[in-house]
Protein backbone atom coordinates (compact mmCIF):
# COMPACT_ATOMS: atom_id res chain seq x y z
CA UNK A 1 0.00 0.00 0.00
CA UNK A 2 1.44 3.31 -1.02
CA UNK A 3 -0.66 6.14 0.44
CA UNK A 4 1.36 8.45 -0.72
CA UNK A 5 0.91 8.05 -4.59
CA UNK A 6 -2.81 8.06 -6.25
CA UNK A 7 -3.82 6.49 -9.41
CA UNK A 8 -6.15 8.05 -12.03
CA UNK A 9 -6.55 6.76 -15.05
CA UNK A 10 -3.66 7.15 -16.88
CA UNK A 11 -1.63 9.48 -14.47
CA UNK A 12 -0.28 9.31 -11.61
CA UNK A 13 0.34 11.24 -8.41
CA UNK A 14 3.00 11.62 -5.96
CA UNK A 15 1.74 13.70 -3.35
CA UNK A 16 4.59 12.89 -0.40
CA UNK A 17 6.92 10.80 0.67
CA UNK A 18 7.46 7.88 2.93
CA UNK A 19 10.27 8.46 5.61
CA UNK A 20 10.54 6.02 8.55
CA UNK A 21 7.15 4.61 7.55
CA UNK A 22 5.55 8.15 7.86
CA UNK A 23 4.06 9.51 4.88
CA UNK A 24 5.11 13.47 4.51
CA UNK A 25 2.54 14.70 2.47
CA UNK A 26 3.38 18.33 -0.27
CA UNK A 27 0.85 20.58 0.11
CA UNK A 28 1.32 22.15 -3.22
CA UNK A 29 1.19 18.28 -5.01
CA UNK A 30 -2.08 17.54 -3.01
CA UNK A 31 -3.33 20.95 -4.60
CA UNK A 32 -2.34 19.94 -8.24
CA UNK A 33 -3.57 16.63 -7.53
CA UNK A 34 -7.41 17.83 -6.27
CA UNK A 35 -6.98 20.44 -9.49
CA UNK A 36 -6.94 17.67 -11.29
CA UNK A 37 -9.40 15.08 -9.64
CA UNK A 38 -11.88 18.49 -9.19
CA UNK A 39 -11.91 18.68 -12.96
CA UNK A 40 -12.67 14.91 -13.77
CA UNK A 41 -15.28 15.16 -11.05
CA UNK A 42 -16.71 18.13 -11.55
CA UNK A 43 -15.70 19.36 -15.22
CA UNK A 44 -13.06 21.05 -16.62
CA UNK A 45 -13.95 24.88 -15.25
CA UNK A 46 -13.47 23.66 -12.35
CA UNK A 47 -10.46 25.09 -10.36
CA UNK A 48 -8.96 25.60 -6.73
CA UNK A 49 -8.88 29.56 -6.27
CA UNK A 50 -6.30 30.80 -4.33
CA UNK A 51 -7.99 32.95 -1.91
CA UNK A 52 -9.27 29.18 -0.56
CA UNK A 53 -5.97 27.77 -0.01
CA UNK A 54 -5.38 28.33 3.53
CA UNK A 55 -8.89 27.00 4.44
CA UNK A 56 -8.34 23.78 1.95
CA UNK A 57 -4.70 23.65 4.14
CA UNK A 58 -6.69 23.13 7.47
CA UNK A 59 -9.06 20.46 5.60
CA UNK A 60 -5.88 18.58 4.42
CA UNK A 61 -3.82 18.50 7.76
CA UNK A 62 -7.17 16.96 8.97
CA UNK A 63 -7.78 14.64 6.60
CA UNK A 64 -4.07 13.53 6.64
CA UNK A 65 -4.39 13.64 10.70
CA UNK A 66 -1.73 15.96 10.67
CA UNK A 67 -1.97 16.14 14.77
CA UNK A 68 0.53 19.16 15.07
CA UNK A 69 -0.93 21.19 12.58
CA UNK A 70 -4.39 20.36 13.68
CA UNK A 71 -3.56 21.75 17.12
CA UNK A 72 -2.26 24.76 15.92
CA UNK A 73 -5.54 25.61 14.15
CA UNK A 74 -7.29 24.01 17.02
CA UNK A 75 -9.11 20.63 15.10
CA UNK A 76 -9.45 18.02 16.98
CA UNK A 77 -8.96 15.05 14.34
CA UNK A 78 -11.54 12.63 16.85
CA UNK A 79 -14.47 15.19 15.24
CA UNK A 80 -16.34 15.34 12.40
CA UNK A 81 -15.95 18.29 9.96
CA UNK A 82 -18.87 20.91 9.97
CA UNK A 83 -17.61 23.32 7.13
CA UNK A 84 -20.11 26.67 6.68
CA UNK A 85 -20.16 29.21 3.98
CA UNK A 86 -22.16 31.19 1.72
CA UNK A 87 -24.55 30.05 -1.63
CA UNK A 88 -21.76 28.98 -4.03
CA UNK A 89 -18.59 29.06 -2.32
CA UNK A 90 -17.41 25.68 -2.66
CA UNK A 91 -18.38 23.32 0.33
CA UNK A 92 -20.07 20.39 -1.53
CA UNK A 93 -17.27 19.90 -3.65
CA UNK A 94 -14.94 20.21 -1.09
CA UNK A 95 -15.98 17.88 0.59
CA UNK A 96 -16.85 15.83 -2.31
CA UNK A 97 -12.96 16.18 -3.56
CA UNK A 98 -11.11 15.92 0.06
CA UNK A 99 -11.72 12.35 0.92
CA UNK A 100 -10.10 11.28 -1.89
CA UNK A 101 -6.36 12.59 -0.62
CA UNK A 102 -6.44 9.82 2.25
CA UNK A 103 -8.92 7.29 2.03
CA UNK A 104 -7.53 5.06 3.48
CA UNK A 105 -7.66 7.73 7.04
CA UNK A 106 -10.74 9.27 6.29
CA UNK A 107 -13.72 8.06 3.78
CA UNK A 108 -17.58 9.09 3.81
CA UNK A 109 -20.56 8.93 1.56
CA UNK A 110 -21.73 12.68 0.47
CA UNK A 111 -25.75 12.66 1.40
CA UNK A 112 -27.81 15.47 0.25
CA UNK A 113 -30.55 16.69 3.05
CA UNK A 114 -33.70 16.46 0.80
CA UNK A 115 -32.84 13.62 -0.56
CA UNK A 116 -32.74 12.47 3.07
CA UNK A 117 -36.01 13.83 4.07
CA UNK A 118 -37.90 12.67 0.73
CA UNK A 119 -36.57 9.41 1.74
CA UNK A 120 -38.15 9.96 4.94
CA UNK A 121 -41.84 11.03 3.33
CA UNK A 122 -42.07 7.30 1.70
CA UNK A 123 -40.59 5.04 4.09
CA UNK A 124 -41.09 6.40 7.56
CA UNK A 125 -38.53 6.19 10.73
CA UNK A 126 -36.54 3.60 9.42
CA UNK A 127 -34.38 6.49 7.60
CA UNK A 128 -33.32 8.04 11.09
CA UNK A 129 -32.24 4.05 11.86
CA UNK A 130 -30.54 4.11 8.75
CA UNK A 131 -28.61 7.13 8.61
CA UNK A 132 -28.04 6.64 12.76
CA UNK A 133 -26.43 3.57 11.88
CA UNK A 134 -22.00 3.20 11.79
CA UNK A 135 -21.13 4.19 8.54
CA UNK A 136 -20.06 7.31 8.08
CA UNK A 137 -21.75 10.76 6.32
CA UNK A 138 -21.69 14.04 4.87
CA UNK A 139 -24.83 15.71 5.32
CA UNK A 140 -24.53 18.01 2.41
CA UNK A 141 -26.70 21.34 3.24
CA UNK A 142 -28.40 20.88 7.20
CA UNK A 143 -30.53 23.52 7.75
CA UNK A 144 -32.10 24.46 4.89
CA UNK A 145 -34.27 21.00 3.85
CA UNK A 146 -37.99 20.81 4.37
CA UNK A 147 -39.72 19.45 7.63
CA UNK A 148 -40.51 15.53 7.25
CA UNK A 149 -43.77 13.90 6.84
CA UNK A 150 -44.92 10.48 6.54
CA UNK A 151 -48.70 9.49 7.46
CA UNK A 152 -49.72 12.63 8.50
CA UNK A 153 -46.65 12.50 11.20
CA UNK A 154 -43.84 14.86 10.97
CA UNK A 155 -40.61 15.00 11.64
CA UNK A 156 -37.53 17.04 12.04
CA UNK A 157 -35.57 14.42 10.06
CA UNK A 158 -32.08 15.72 10.54
CA UNK A 159 -31.95 17.48 13.55
CA UNK A 160 -32.85 13.64 14.67
CA UNK A 161 -30.43 11.73 12.92
CA UNK A 162 -28.34 14.57 14.38
CA UNK A 163 -28.84 13.63 17.84
CA UNK A 164 -28.57 9.61 16.76
CA UNK A 165 -25.35 10.15 15.37
CA UNK A 166 -24.14 12.17 18.54
CA UNK A 167 -25.00 9.15 20.51
CA UNK A 168 -23.29 7.24 17.79
CA UNK A 169 -20.00 9.05 18.20
CA UNK A 170 -20.41 8.87 22.15
CA UNK A 171 -20.16 5.28 21.76
CA UNK A 172 -17.92 4.70 19.30
CA UNK A 173 -15.87 7.77 18.21
CA UNK A 174 -17.88 7.32 14.64
CA UNK A 175 -17.29 10.89 12.87
CA UNK A 176 -19.78 12.45 10.87
CA UNK A 177 -19.24 14.89 8.71
CA UNK A 178 -21.87 18.03 7.00
CA UNK A 179 -22.09 21.29 5.48
CA UNK A 180 -24.71 24.54 6.00
CA UNK A 181 -25.33 28.37 4.73
CA UNK A 182 -26.52 28.51 7.92
CA UNK A 183 -24.81 30.32 11.45
CA UNK A 184 -25.07 28.87 14.76
CA UNK A 185 -27.88 30.99 15.52
CA UNK A 186 -30.22 29.88 12.67
CA UNK A 187 -29.04 25.97 13.27
CA UNK A 188 -30.20 26.60 16.76
CA UNK A 189 -33.39 28.14 15.27
CA UNK A 190 -34.17 25.41 13.26
CA UNK A 191 -33.00 22.30 15.37
CA UNK A 192 -33.19 23.69 19.00
CA UNK A 193 -30.82 24.10 21.07
CA UNK A 194 -30.30 20.31 22.64
CA UNK A 195 -29.06 19.55 18.56
CA UNK A 196 -26.53 22.63 18.66
CA UNK A 197 -25.28 21.74 21.48
CA UNK A 198 -24.52 18.27 20.24
CA UNK A 199 -23.12 19.39 16.77
CA UNK A 200 -20.58 21.32 19.28
CA UNK A 201 -19.40 18.18 20.70
CA UNK A 202 -19.26 16.13 16.90
CA UNK A 203 -17.86 18.61 14.91
CA UNK A 204 -14.65 21.10 14.24
CA UNK A 205 -16.30 24.02 12.52
CA UNK A 206 -14.51 24.85 9.96
CA UNK A 207 -15.39 28.42 8.03
CA UNK A 208 -15.30 29.93 4.81
CA UNK A 209 -15.04 33.92 4.37
CA UNK A 210 -18.18 35.72 4.36
CA UNK A 211 -16.47 37.77 1.43
CA UNK A 212 -16.23 34.26 -0.48
CA UNK A 213 -17.15 34.63 -4.66
CA UNK A 214 -19.80 32.77 -6.01
CA UNK A 215 -18.12 30.09 -7.57
CA UNK A 216 -21.09 29.08 -9.61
Amino acid sequence: MNPHIILEKEKKFQIGEIQDSIVEYDFDKIITYLNYKGKLLFGVKFKIHDTDLLLIYKLVVYYIQDKENCKKFGLDISKGILLTGPVGCGKTSLMKLLKYVAPHLTTYDVIPCRHVVFQFNNNGFSVIEKYGNTNAYCFDDIGIEAKGKHFGQACNVVGEILLSRHDLYSKTHKKTFATTNLNAAELEERYGSRVRSRMRQMFNLVVFDKGCIDKR
